[in-house]
């Protein structure tokens, strides 16, 4: 391990800032926010999402509210590393979507001196962990959970429920398919 040195000479440090939450939260917009503010600082930004994660673009990030900004689609978290290169911050959406090694990859790149922000579900469509979250919310340094608003009561949303029938575990959609419930909503609509 090695750590990059900033421009005054001292070792640069790096950490990781989870944001999470379920579907129509603004976990994609707050992320967008936070690398626009770190591209206006003029640091050196790189942003990634899975390939599979199509929805809105094949490429950019996008969030709910047409807030877009570039971003390179991966296959895997190993392929990160590969790209993250002269960078000062990384940020990753969806990262519900990658494998389990996306932990030990912001680790590494924390590790680094890189500011890592990573923005996913942290919940799937069943109430349960999803994916790498667990990991990368228990090394982050910093979390934001953010919820949506409950479509039946108004209160604020922690579950992502889906309104159609389909058992897989990933199913892409949007208000078509999921929609932003409390955990009294919730489990009226799962029980």
């Amino acid at each position: 391990m090695f750590l990059e040195k900033d421009m005054s000479g001292q070792p640069r440090r790096g950490w990781i800032e989870v944001i999470c939450g379920s579907m129509f939260s603004g976990k994609t917009e707050e992320l967008i926010r936070r690398l626009k503010r770190a591209r206006f600082a003029k640091q050196r930004i790189e942003i990634f999402k899975p390939a599979i994660e199509v929805r809105y673009d094949e490429e950019n990030v996008v969030s709910h509210d047409e807030n877009v900004i570039q971003s390179t689609p991966v296959q895997s978290s190993s392929n990160i590393l590969l790209l993250a290169d002269d960078v000062d911050v990384v940020g990753i959406d969806e990262a519900q979507f990658f494998d389990a090694g996306l932990a030990d990859v912001c680790n590494q790149l924390a590790n680094q001196g890189i500011r890592v922000i990573v923005a996913g579900l942290d919940m799937d469509f069943k109430g349960k962990p999803f994916g790498p979250m667990p990991a990368l919310l228990a090394s982050a340094e910093y979390i934001t959970k953010v919820h949506a608003i409950c479509v039946k009561c108004g209160d604020l949303a922690q579950y992502s429920h889906r309104t159609i029938k389909d058992e897989k575990l990933v199913v892409l959609g949007e208000t078509e398919s999921y929609e932003p419930l409390c955990r009294t909503c919730y489990i009226k609509a799962t029980h």
